[in-house]
């Protein structure tokens, strides 16, 4: 019996939400990962201290992390679908908004935005490949989580 369950599950797993769910992880974690490799080019053009480049990663690490719970708490009382559109949203904004700032803290907001959409993406996009698991929660879980290792 069990592994008469064990096969309908696997034939719900749905692959496409899947793919699309890791696809957006991919692209939420690349946005945070090219940060660092822009940090030289910030410094010289806006003339700034290595304590200012080490507050814009403060700032992006202490708004995905610290925010990343309370929206985890959110989403479990909450299944919204809307909140992954409203996470790459935010990420997004704070991409443009970096490569347009004019200011220090311009690029402070901009970073605490991408922040801001990390924090709501990721338990949100974990509910919904854990849903499209079909029960193979493991492979669905190991395939999510090894998109932001190719981001990294």
């Amino acid at each position: 019996m069990a592994t008469q369950n064990n096969t309908i599950d696997q034939e719900r797993t749905v692959f496409k939400v899947l793919m699309a769910i890791c696809i957006c992880h991919l692209l939420n974690d690349s946005m945070q990962s090219i940060l660092p490799a822009v940090f030289p080019m910030i410094k010289d053009t806006f003339h700034l201290s290595f304590v200012q480049v080490g507050a814009i990663s403060l700032v992006i690490q202490l708004t995905s992390s610290l925010i990343q719970p309370w929206v985890g708490l959110y989403a479990d009382k909450h299944r919204h679908s809307w909140q992954l559109s409203v996470a790459m949203v935010f990420s997004m904004c704070g991409v443009v908004m970096l490569a347009l700032a004019t200011s220090y803290w311009m690029i402070l907001l901009a970073v605490g935005l991408m922040g801001v959409g990390s924090a709501v993406f990721h338990p949100q996009a974990a509910q919904i490949a854990q849903a499209a698991s079909g029960g193979r929660k493991g492979f669905s879980t190991s395939n999510w989580n090894n998109c932001w290792r190719y981001a990294w």
